[in-house]
């Protein structure tokens, strides 16, 4: 009975994101633990060279984890950020001056040829390069002044979670590094993962909501921003909705006029100074009378259709991102299983992507 057992598990759709996404509070812990001495020790040496701009490179959800850390070295630092264009090293030769610009290379990785030669370009430019990967052996750490090792531990699903919200927590330890501080806000992340990750049945009953959606629009601002635009992702590569990611403030220049009375909408409400931001763009979408699913604070849920009430009280706005995530990839999980995909192996992808 046991083996029998043992056999229908192993052919479970959907198991091993199962576990990995279950993996993330024992993520956290160990890059608070063991990684985040080593983290301090990058960001004073590279605080001690005093970069005047960062520049930011990545691909797919690390694409969505760099836009996070743009947030936070903006907001917490003021240092003014850029999202790299890779193909103007790697496909058209450009020759940048980057002297004493911080280049961050994040990638789950350190494999994809464009991301390698375009930190390599980077740093023969001048810049200060810095990797932020699951991989230390990869090529990228290899070609990085610097590294910074996510200890997400092996990620075998296609869809990635627990190196997403690791590479969070590594870059937020990051920037307060390099503002002198130690990222104290951050401790209280690995107990409230737990939490959240334990109430599986109330995502569960969104996910009925989206069963049968043609397309879905996920839209936040302020550090929720990236969320929308990794939960959007998440939809995407797992369950195959086309899934529109907006900030606030863009949705309403334009796209809201999609939205109706059958339009599914996810919000992303930050606690904080990004969820004010984005209350005039849920009024928008009440009046238009979308089926509107709110992500944050309980008083922004309980003013939605339905939602999933986050503990955003004493968390910081700046550590959020790393909380808000997660009923979205268990989401993304759901609506798949009850579509009949397997989330384990989309189909058409694979866990490293070679792009040049």
């Amino acid at each position: 009975m046991a083996a029998t057992s043992s056999a229908a598990e192993s052919e479970q759709p959907g198991r091993i994101m199962a576990r990995e996404m279950a993996e993330q509070p024992a993520a956290l812990r160990r890059v608070l633990d063991r990684g985040a001495p080593a983290i301090r020790e990058v960001a004073a040496e590279i605080a001690a060279r005093e970069p005047r701009f960062v520049l930011l490179a990545a691909r797919g959800t690390s694409d969505n984890a760099a836009l996070y850390a743009k947030y936070l070295l903006e907001i917490r630092l003021g240092l003014p950020c850029g999202l790299t264009s890779m193909s103007t090293t790697t496909a058209y030769g450009a020759k940048p001056r980057l002297a004493d610009v911080l280049a961050v290379t994040v990638s789950q990785s350190g494999s994809s040829p464009d991301l390698v030669a375009s930190t390599r370009a980077a740093r023969e430019a001048g810049a200060i390069t810095l990797a932020v990967t699951n991989n230390p052996d990869s090529p990228l750490a290899a070609v990085s002044e610097y590294h910074i090792d996510v200890l997400a531990g092996p990620e075998r699903a296609l869809p990635a979670t627990k190196t997403y919200t690791a590479s969070l927590l590594s870059l937020y330890l990051f920037v307060e590094g390099l503002r002198g501080g130690e990222g104290a806000a951050a401790a209280v992340l690995p107990e409230t993962a737990e939490a959240v990750l334990a109430r599986r049945e109330e995502v569960g009953a969104l996910a009925s909501r989206y069963r049968f959606a043609e397309r879905m629009v996920i839209t936040s601002r302020g550090y929720g921003y990236p969320t929308a635009k990794e939960a959007a992702l998440k939809l995407m590569e797992t369950s195959y909705i086309p899934a529109l990611s907006y900030s606030g403030a863009d949705l309403l220049h334009g796209p809201l006029a999609m939205v109706d009375n059958v339009s599914p909408v996810i919000a992303v409400v930050t606690g904080g100074r990004g969820g004010e931001a984005l209350r005039p763009v849920l009024n928008r979408l009440r009046a238009r009378g979308a089926d509107l699913v709110v992500v944050g604070p309980e008083a922004r849920v309980a003013e939605a259709s339905a939602g999933f009430v986050l503990p955003t009280a004493g968390v910081a706005e700046e550590v959020q991102p790393v909380l808000e995530i997660l009923p979205l990839q268990r989401l993304a999980y759901e609506v798949a299983i009850a579509r009949g995909q397997d989330p384990d192996a989309p189909r058409a992808l694979s866990k490293i992507t070679e792009t040049r």
